[in-house]
């Protein structure tokens, strides 16, 4: 009985373990998340001195880099990435930092990302890269300047989203011979099926209408 009672705290000690350290990380991303949307460097720098990954994420998957990317705080950004922030990460909906960068329009930010070597042919989950959300002609004219510099044609483009795609249907596959649940239905609502089969229209949507005309001076 002594052997069975040490063993069960034994397991009973590995679970509060556990336990305390999602508390730990949670609680650190917290604070990191915190101090770069207030665009505090000192403290910042501070948490990533003390081993707090410069990665951790909310719930969203929202890292300190897509906040600051967002923000507009290019030297965070660049405390960030010189602490080893990954520079490709995705949020829940496969958001990177140049998505965000990209979309609002901030030039600087764009230009150090690519710097870093961003993926430019990163897809979103509605099927769209960081030129597909550019409306700031000067910085989608840095966009596409790279990616002709790194030799990215229109073939290439239409073949990442289609791989895209093809991931996407064998993770549904995968999914539905694990025996998935098809007709649970997440917070939203919505099916798995509705909700994959919703995806890759986007997809489609996204490869058909994209902004092909406006970057064929650029991109071939």
């Amino acid at each position: 009985m002594q052997n069975k009672k040490r063993k069960g705290d034994k397991r009973r000690g590995y679970w509060n373990l556990r336990d305390n350290r999602k508390r730990v990380s949670f609680a650190a991303s917290i604070a990191l998340l915190e101090a770069s949307s207030r665009n505090d460097p000192d403290e910042v720098r501070y948490l990533l001195k003390n081993n707090v990954s410069p990665d951790l994420c909310n719930e969203d998957g929202l890292t300190a880099l897509h906040q600051c990317c967002i923000d507009n705080y290019e030297n965070m950004v660049r405390i960030l990435l010189a602490h080893g922030a990954t520079v490709n990460s995705q949020d829940n909906e496969l958001w990177t930092p140049l998505h965000a960068a990209a979309t609002c329009g901030h030039t600087g930010l764009v230009k150090i990302l690519i710097q870093h070597g961003a993926d430019l042919l990163a897809v979103n989950s509605d099927g769209n890269m960081p030129y597909d959300l550019c409306e700031d002609d000067p910085t989608l004219d840095i966009i596409e300047t790279a990616m002709a510099n790194r030799g990215i044609t229109q073939e290439m483009i239409n073949e990442t989203r289609a791989a895209v795609e093809r991931r996407m249907l064998g993770d549904t596959q995968n999914l539905l011979q694990d025996g998935a649940d098809v007709n649970r239905h997440d917070s939203q609502g919505a099916t798995l099926v509705h909700t994959h089969t919703h995806t890759l229209s986007q997809h489609k949507h996204t490869q058909t209408h994209t902004h092909t005309h406006r970057h064929t001076h650029r991109v071939k």
